[in-house]
């Protein structure tokens, strides 16, 4: 299944996708996509959605808009420098064990919502990656069959940064991660079992129509169930918990000399079957930057 939220801030709905033009509404059944919902299990929707699609009983989408297609997580953990050849470009050594560092939820936003550069900012990046969502509340994994088994989906994820926050002075990686709007997610979450093999998905990246960030899973330090299994020696992780895995090479801080963004900026990024995503980036202390209300 492919599980989405549509609907102005706030006030999103929970329907699943069925093509580009159709889907059916779930709100009846569940309250939304969250905590709640992935511990009782992704799969206790699917008959009644095959049931309401072989009955004609869908909407077709008309214009909303779509939030990310989790309600917010309880955290969300983020991987550094887990892909081989986006280590070499920042000119840094292949970790021996995942880098963690986490984001602040309220990050989370809409795969098509515009991104806000924060005051003081001159290094905002840009970061395309796979995201992991967890489907059951879980500790001390001890194989990737059980790993396999707490993942509900993968989302794509826009891990914006903030490098001068992140890297100088004193180099605090959450500080340079959780801005207002640092998190766009979606537009829909594949179910795990829908992903054949997500290390063999091409990632991609383009600033104003030039491809800065390009590919693969393939090239992956430390695989997805490898990450849930790590994480949960050291933490519970709880349904609905989104894992961002890391990025590949093509990062701003990368190029020589290194370029970010500005407003005006437009990303558009995407996943191998995960869709993509599109955001026009504006300063946040522009009048009107838009208040996220908490959920």
């Amino acid at each position: 299944m492919k599980l989405m939220r549509i609907g102005n801030p706030g006030h999103e709905r929970p329907v699943v996708r069925i093509d580009d033009d159709r889907y059916v509404d779930v709100s009846d059944l569940v309250k939304d996509f969250d905590e709640q919902f992935f511990a009782s299990g992704v799969a206790s929707i699917r008959q009644t959605v095959e049931q309401r699609i072989v009955a004609g009983e869908w909407s077709r989408f008309a214009g909303e808009r779509i939030g990310a297609p989790i309600a917010r997580p309880h955290q969300i953990l983020c991987v550094g420098l887990n892909y081989s050849d986006h280590a070499a470009e920042t000119k840094q050594d292949i970790p021996k064990e995942p880098i963690l560092f986490t984001k602040s939820p309220n990050t989370l936003v809409g795969p098509y919502d515009d991104v806000l550069i924060p005051r003081r900012s001159r290094k905002t990046d840009w970061e395309v990656e796979l995201g992991i969502v967890i489907g059951k509340r879980t500790s001390y994994l001890s194989s990737s069959d059980e790993a396999r088994a707490s993942i509900a989906g993968y989302v794509i994820s826009n891990d914006v940064s903030e490098r001068e926050f992140q890297l100088e002075g004193t180099g605090q990686w959450s500080k340079g991660k959780s801005a207002e709007t640092f998190n766009p997610c979606g537009p829909w979450l594949v179910t795990a079992d829908e992903l054949e093999d997500v290390l063999a998905l091409e990632l991609w990246l383009d600033v104003n129509g030039m491809r800065r960030q390009s590919g693969s899973t393939s090239q992956m330090i430390f695989d997805p169930l490898f990450l849930v299994q790590y994480l949960s020696q050291f933490m519970v992780l709880e349904p609905g918990d989104l894992i961002n895995t890391g990025t590949p090479p093509g990062v701003g801080m990368g190029f020589k000399p290194p370029v970010y963004l500005a407003p005006g900026d437009t990303m558009t990024l995407g996943i191998d079957g995960l869709g993509h995503q599109r955001q026009l980036v504006r300063s946040a202390a522009e009048p009107g930057s838009p208040a996220r209300p908490v959920k």
